[in-house]
């Protein structure tokens, strides 16, 4: 090679790469060897962890997905058929809306919970329930005195029990998968009322970010495991807002019952 010769710049990535006849992805031909044989839960989880799941693996972790992809009457998924019926590229606006609506919020208890519980763990785990309990009424108790609340403990509907936590545990218990984060934060479960006064559920994102850390998946992208099973909930009420619009009644209703104040009032 020539001095004037100039090396064009390399970007290398182990998850693929393309040719003009061949698509690889995670070593393998996409076309041969992934397409119709490995489902999309399985792809998202290989992925990420740079390995190819067991099958009691990715049964937990597409119960996780389906867990997480409800989309009910929520302000994302208004603001979303509220973006779609007025922005322009009405589309591309409402996605957006609905991703960025469900990341900030709804979606976060489920890192957050993964990421409390990952910091609570030290290298020597409790042997039994007993242990677990004391663990978990330290964690509750010390929350408790820094005026802060533990993510994945309380619902605004399912005021008793959400009903996706035991059926996940149950799952991960079948699967030979209940590892320490489900064990802490069953036992949050079990001693908050203590410390709390009142009982509170343990809701199915926050038993989903344990799940997802007992994975070995980086609790940094629980996030994002969320997001992608809620985009399957926002297409829906994407399709829905087409087949049967409520956007802009939801808008009209809170528009003619907002109040307005004087802002140097």
């Amino acid at each position: 090679m020539s001095d004037d010769q100039v090396v064009p710049p390399a970007f290398p990535t182990s998850l693929g790469t393309s040719t003009a006849d061949e698509i690889r992805l995670l070593g393998q031909d996409l076309t041969a060897d992934l397409m119709g044989k490995v489902g999309f839960g399985e792809l998202a989880f290989w992925l990420v962890a740079m390995r190819r799941p067991t099958p009691s693996e990715t049964r937990v972790f597409e119960a996780v997905l389906v867990a997480l992809a409800d989309h009910g009457f929520t302000p994302t998924a208004i603001a979303a058929r509220l973006t779609y019926l007025s922005a322009p590229d009405s589309l591309q606006g409402a996605l957006a809306a609905g991703l960025l609506g469900g990341g900030s919020r709804f979606l976060g208890v489920t890192e957050d919970c993964g990421q409390f519980l990952h910091a609570a763990l030290g290298e020597d785990l409790p042997a039994d329930d007993a242990g677990w309990d004391a663990l978990a009424l330290e964690l509750v108790e010390q929350s408790r005195a820094d005026g802060t609340y533990i993510p994945g403990l309380g619902h605004p509907v399912h005021k008793v029990q959400d009903p996706r936590t035991p059926v996940l545990i149950g799952i991960a218990r079948e699967e030979g998968l209940e590892g320490p984060h489900l064990k802490l934060f069953q036992a949050i479960g079990r001693v908050h009322e203590q410390v709390l006064g009142r009982k509170l559920p343990l809701n199915g994102a926050g038993v989903c970010g344990a799940a997802l850390a007992d994975l070995g998946l980086p609790v940094e992208l629980l996030r994002g495991f969320a997001l992608l099973a809620r985009a399957a909930g926002l297409l829906g009420q994407l399709a829905e807002e087409r087949r049967r619009p409520i956007g802009m009644d939801a808008y009209l209703t809170v528009d003619r019952n907002a109040v307005y104040v004087d802002p140097e009032s």
